[in-house]
């Protein structure tokens, strides 16, 4: 995936630019990241976006994903499944 490009489709036009700009950062530093790794570097950025004052509501979390998926590799969408999954496994 192109660093920015999912950034430029029409869909998330009315996201503001500081919450994907903070998204876009969020998903290229964790890209290196192994799995055990994820969920330090995810607490990290929570706290990070409640010092930033940046917080997602379902539909915009829902919107951003659909975007990110159209425009990631096979292998890139995997990787946000597994993610996914430990953020829901976490939540039970």
């Amino acid at each position: 995936m192109n660093e920015s490009e999912w950034m430029e489709d029409a869909r998330v036009a009315s996201i503001p630019k500081e919450k994907l700009l903070f998204l876009q950062k969020m998903f290229f530093e964790s890209k290196k990241l192994s799995q055990k790794e994820l969920m330090p570097f995810f607490m990290a950025l929570a706290g990070r976006a409640k010092k930033e004052n940046i917080s997602f509501n379902q539909q915009e979390t829902d919107l951003i994903l659909a975007v990110i998926r159209d425009h990631s590799s096979p292998e890139e969408c995997k990787k946000i499944d597994q993610t996914l999954k430990l953020f829901a496994g976490k939540k039970q």
